[in-house]
């Protein structure tokens, strides 16, 4: 199977992704991996909570320094456009409330290299 997401056509990024068939294990990654939509065909969720102004920060930076999205007012621009409709989709789905589990990303309390802070997520019918 070959997709090509829309937002990729609009922008002109190259390729897709691919699943080549008969794949005993397909990882879905983003925050689009967990809509209702997608409920039906997916035996677990893991969401990965983090604090929203350091993933800015620190999405930002990796964009610019791996030559994404442009320079540091390009990549800023577009990770602004970006947030409005991931907002609008989180208040829409909310896809936490179908997690499996939950991670804290930027976990309030440090912890040693290695460890996560997890926790289970609600409970489905």
């Amino acid at each position: 199977m070959r997709y090509r997401p829309p937002a990729w056509e609009a922008r002109g990024r190259p390729g897709a992704v691919e699943v080549p068939a008969g794949s005993e294990l397909v990882l879905l990654e983003g925050v689009g991996a967990a809509q209702r939509e997608l409920a039906p065909f997916l035996d677990a969720v893991v969401w990965v909570q983090s604090d929203a102004a350091l993933a800015e920060r620190r999405g930002i930076a990796r964009d610019v320094a791996e030559g994404v999205n442009g320079d540091l007012e390009r990549a800023t621009a577009f990770w602004h456009e970006w947030a409005a409709e991931e907002l609008r989709f989180l208040r829409d789905q909310r896809p936490w409330e179908r997690a499996d589990l939950v991670v804290a990303g930027t976990p309030v309390t440090p912890l040693a290299a290695g460890r996560l802070a997890v926790a289970p997520g609600p409970l489905r019918p």
